[in-house]
């Protein structure tokens, strides 16, 4: 590349880390006045579709229906959004928006032990060092005597991992058996309405449903922000990955992680101590050392949300 592309390409990091940061504060303002997590959850799918649809029209990709279509759209809609964003949107009725960003940054780190696990890599000590700082990380955040200047839940920041965990696993599914040749927005479109169909039920069942109202509360126009943000930010990930390489584009975790943080503090006035600063450090280090080789850079499909 370059230094003009590498410039450019810099500055959509940022924007894409400025957008997809966002989304943490924006979530814990949805939860903000009890709206059920089924509710949310519905909408995130029905406000998903409705935005890939057009897209999936516009670039004239029709849906595949078949068996092995079918399937990938379930597994994708289960591990990628219905699953991680129960947790998520349970966890940040609990959680300082702040503290869910950075423990969003083991992402890459889970995603190397899992490739270990299914063989998409091999033991490399550079990442098991990078492994430690994350662990150094977490213990930082969720160790009962140390001061972060929030009051921070250590079995919610303990559940909350699991989210990053289900990330991890959906980008190595997608490393290792692929996407049936189906480019991201058919993906996102077809796991959107898959999970709208798995979650509408439980969202009845549990008296969940979210009334849409005019003019939108906050708490309505934070869900949609926070969708749309997401969908398109997604889509020039993806772009970038094309166009910069995987591993490039896969650094914009530093940048969600640290914009999640200011953003929480612009959004919600959330502050933090020193150690919180310390921990995003050896976060980071954790990162840098853990990144991904160009195939396997994971792309989270309905995530992050």
């Amino acid at each position: 590349m370059t230094g003009r592309e590498v410039a450019f390409f810099t500055l959509c990091l940022v924007l894409m880390g400025a957008g997809w940061g966002a989304t943490q504060p924006m979530t814990k303002i949805a939860v903000s006045t009890g709206y059920g997590h089924f509710g949310l959850l519905f909408w995130q799918m029905v406000i998903g579709a409705a935005i890939m649809a057009p897209i999936c029209a516009i670039r004239r990709t029709s849906l595949p229906m078949n068996m092995r279509a079918l399937r990938l759209y379930a597994i994708l809609a289960m591990i990628g959004a219905v699953i991680p964003n129960t947790i998520s949107y349970q966890a940040a009725v609990h959680l300082p928006a702040g503290v869910m960003s950075l423990l969003l940054s083991l992402i890459p780190m889970f995603a190397f032990v899992i490739a270990l696990g299914i063989g998409n890599e091999n033991f490399r000590w550079r990442r098991i060092i990078g492994l430690g700082f994350g662990l150094v990380g977490v213990l930082m955040i969720i160790a009962p005597s140390v001061d972060l200047g929030q009051e921070i839940s250590v079995g919610w920041a303990a559940i909350y991992l699991v989210t990053a965990l289900f990330y991890a696993f959906e980008g190595n599914y997608i490393a290792k058996w692929g996407t049936e040749g189906l480019d991201p927005f058919q993906v996102m479109l077809g796991a959107s309405l898959v999970g709208g169909i798995v979650v509408t039920p439980m969202m009845l069942a549990s008296g969940h449903y979210i009334a849409p109202a005019l003019p939108m509360p906050l708490p309505q126009l934070a869900l949609l922000g926070a969708c749309v943000i997401h969908v398109f930010v997604y889509a020039a990930y993806v772009w970038l990955a094309g166009r910069a390489g995987a591993v490039f584009a896969v650094q914009v975790s530093y940048m969600v992680t640290g914009f999640g943080l200011i953003w929480a503090w612009v959004m919600l006035g959330e502050g933090y101590s020193a150690t919180i600063w310390l921990a995003l450090g050896a976060m980071f280090v954790g990162m840098y050392l853990v990144q991904p080789r160009p195939k396997l850079a994971p792309l989270t499909v309905i995530g992050e949300s």
